[in-house]
C-alpha cells in the first residue's frame, strides 16, 4: 500500500483542466475544414470525386459546401486537390444541436451546439447519466466514449456518468449507423430511457451512415432511422476532446 501510495504521489496530478485549459492536440489531428472555393479551378471537382461519402457540393460556380455529418476526416479530398481548396485544421469544437448546422460553408459561421432550455438545464445541467448503444459500427466511436471515463479524462467531475440500465439514463447515446438488425433493440433502449430524455449522435456514422451510407442493411443513423437528435458530434471518429466539449455546451459549461 505504501508503495502504491508513493507512486501516486510522485506521478502527481493526471487529469486534464479542461475547460480551463486546452490539452495540446496531436500533430495528425484533424478538426475543422476551411474552405477555399476562390482557389479553385471551375471546371475542378477532384475534391467531390475522391469523397467517399459525397460529403462535399458545390452549389453554385465558385462556392462549396462540405457536410460534417458525412466527413470520414480521411483527407482524401485535400490529397486529390491541386489548388488546396480546402483544409483541415486542429479546431476540435465540432458538435452541434442541429442537423443542418453540420454544413460547413465559406464565409459563414459554424454554429455550435447550444445549451439546454431553462427546464431541462434544471433536469440535466447537475447530473446527466448516458446510456451508450452501439448500434451497428466499428467500435471506434465507443471507444472514444469510453475514454473519458479514464483518469486522464474524469468525466464524473462534470457530473456525467455512462451507466449499464436505459432505466437509470437520462441520455442514449448512439454509436454506428444504426443496422436493421440493431433497429429494434435501439428503440427497446429509447423507449426504456425515462422521459424527457436527451439522444446524442456520436460519429458519422450515427448521423448519416458513415462509410456505410449506400449499404441497404443500414437506416443511415439515427437521423436517418427518424429519431429525433439533441446534439450531433461528427467525427470518424469524434475525438474525445470533441464529444467532451459537445457534451459541455450541452450543460452550458462551455460557451466560447
Amino acid at each position: 500500500m505504501l508503495k502504491i501510495m508513493a507512486a501516486r504521489l510522485k506521478q502527481g496530478h493526471r487529469t486534464n483542466r479542461f475547460p480551463e485549459v486546452v490539452p495540446p492536440m496531436p500533430d495528425r489531428f484533424r478538426g475543422r475544414p476551411v474552405l477555399h472555393p476562390e482557389r479553385c479551378a471551375e471546371d475542378c471537382s477532384a475534391c467531390q470525386e475522391a469523397c467517399p461519402t459525397a460529403a462535399i457540393t458545390k452549389p453554385t460556380p465558385g462556392t462549396m459546401a462540405l457536410d460534417l455529418g458525412r466527413c470520414l476526416f480521411c483527407t482524401a479530398c485535400t490529397e486529390a486537390c491541386p489548388d488546396h481548396g480546402l483544409a483541415f485544421t486542429d479546431e476540435f469544437r465540432l458538435a452541434t444541436g442541429a442537423r443542418e448546422d453540420l454544413v460547413l460553408r465559406q464565409d459563414e459561421t459554424y454554429q455550435l451546439a447550444r445549451e439546454l432550455g431553462e427546464k431541462a438545464m434544471a433536469l440535466f445541467g447537475r447530473s446527466l447519466k448516458l446510456r451508450v448503444v452501439s448500434a451497428g459500427g466499428c467500435n471506434g466511436c465507443e471507444v472514444d466514449v469510453n475514454v473519458l471515463g479514464t483518469i486522464g479524462w474524469d468525466l464524473g467531475r462534470f457530473g456525467i456518468q455512462i451507466v449499464a440500465s436505459p432505466r437509470h439514463a437520462d441520455a442514449v447515446v448512439i454509436c454506428g449507423c444504426v443496422t436493421r438488425n440493431m433497429e429494434l433493440a435501439l428503440r427497446k433502449t429509447l423507449d426504456a430511457t425515462p422521459d424527457p430524455k436527451l439522444v446524442i449522435a456520436v460519429g458519422a456514422c450515427a448521423i448519416s451512415g458513415g462509410p456505410y451510407l449506400d449499404q441497404e442493411e443500414q437506416l443511415g443513423g439515427a437521423v436517418g432511422a427518424g429519431i429525433p437528435v439533441d446534439l450531433l458530434i461528427p467525427g470518424c471518429p469524434p475525438h474525445p476532446l470533441t464529444i467532451l466539449d459537445g457534451l459541455l455546451r450541452l450543460l452550458g459549461k462551455v460557451k466560447n
